[in-house]
């Protein structure tokens, strides 16, 4: 049976990329007492994908060891707009934009979260009732040079472009949050680093306390960049378990085991057997990836869900048949140029991206590859479409 020493270490060393000012004290403390810890959001959008997971799940361990954890929505900071990982200024939201995103994004982090051990709160609370003299009072506690050290803003400079006033006061009003809701530790990503030392700098002065930092590794995409929708190597949590499956099957094999490490449940003893299998070639990547995939989807759409993704993935990329859901479009044309038919059928978003993907080589129709982009096509009935790894569609 493994002991709390043992379960405290797993939890501050597993999917942790840094605890400041050190692990052995936040070790201590909390095997002597229940700590207050939370995780703050800015509800900016209201889709979740599995990068926004790894510090839901870390916050999810630490009330499962018995702990008091907060999930803090900055109903007011949201409105404000965080300047962490940004190169220019994010667009502040309106109080019905923040609501209505806290609402979906409360959903899906029930996929996560156990709220009956999860408490929930709003910034917004107490940020909204400072008075000007008590901002001017926490401005006073930092010194200009101090804030103008984060990346963001030495980039901006170095580009000759703005930084405004309400993003220097960004890092005191999360860092109140500390103050208000006197904690003992912060979880967030690494890109948090700078606001989240804000506020254990404002607890030390204000409530004489210390508050520990912990950071969270930033997951990369399917592809290896940064996680993001732009890149459109997201794993979303709203995906479909067919969807799911198969965006995780095209993950890049180096990336299949800080994959395992950072996202499932599985032992950490296993992973590394795992991992050394597969430097060693004793066990097929693909298979690995595909345990990997219906881990994941067991995780947000249960066991029944994964095995009939993973029976469906085989389906129609092992045995090269069409899936058992695909999309039925009727066209009345009897002929189409191909990149119409493609935008047509909402396989690409636009003509230049189905122009993109034919050159690619990523458009078939009726299993035959299309490298024409200037083709025009018969439309026929029953005519099975594909673009890119996942799309298809059938001419009803």
């Amino acid at each position: 049976m493994v002991d709390k020493t043992q379960k405290i270490e797993e939890v501050l060393t597993r999917g942790v990329e840094k605890i400041l000012p050190n692990k052995e004290g936040l070790a201590k403390l909390m095997s002597q007492k229940k700590i207050r810890l939370y995780l703050g959001v800015d509800p900016t959008s209201p889709n979740l994908h599995l990068g926004h997971v790894i510090p839901l799940r870390k916050l999810q361990q630490f009330a499962d060891l018995g702990h008091e954890a907060i999930l803090l929505f900055g109903t007011f900071t949201a409105q404000i707009g965080d300047p962490s990982g940004r190169d220019e200024r994010r667009k502040p939201l309106t109080a019905e934009q923040v609501e209505k995103n806290m609402a979906d994004y409360q959903k899906q982090a029930s996929k996560v979260l156990n709220f009956s051990k999860v408490k929930i709160k709003r910034n917004g609370d107490w940020l909204s009732k400072l008075t000007f003299s008590d901002v001017s009072e926490l401005a006073s506690r930092f010194t200009v040079p101090r804030i103008m050290e984060r990346d963001m803003f030495q980039e901006r400079l170095k580009k000759g472009e703005d930084i405004w006033l309400n993003e220097f006061l960004y890092p005191l009003m999360q860092g109140y949050d500390s103050v208000a809701m006197d904690v003992d530790l912060e979880i967030g990503g690494n890109d948090q680093t700078f606001n989240m030392l804000a506020g254990r700098k404002l607890q030390k002065d204000i409530n004489k306390k210390e508050k520990f930092v912990l950071t969270t590794p930033m997951l990369v995409g399917l592809d290896g960049r940064k996680m993001s929708k732009t890149f459109g190597n997201t794993v979303n949590i709203a995906d479909e378990p067919n969807e799911m499956y198969g965006k995780i099957m095209s993950l890049k094999d180096e990336l299949i085991i800080p994959y395992f490490q950072i996202c499932t449940d599985i032992e950490s003893r296993e992973i590394a057997i795992m991992e050394k299998e597969l430097k060693a070639n004793k066990i097929n990547p693909r298979d690995t990836k595909a345990r990997l995939a219906g881990e994941i989807v067991k995780m947000y759409h249960g066991e029944k869900a994964a095995k009939a993704a993973s029976i469906e993935f085989d389906r129609v990329f092992k045995d090269k048949k069409l899936p058992q859901d695909i999309d039925k479009i009727s066209i009345k044309e009897k002929e189409m140029p191909i990149i119409d038919l493609l935008v047509k059928t909402k396989l690409a978003v636009s003509k230049s991206s189905a122009k993109r993907l034919i050159i690619q080589g990523a458009v078939k129709i009726d299993d035959k590859p299309q490298s024409d982009w200037q083709a025009v096509i018969a439309i026929k009935k029953g005519m099975a479409i594909k673009a890119g790894k996942r799309k298809f569609c059938q001419i009803a």
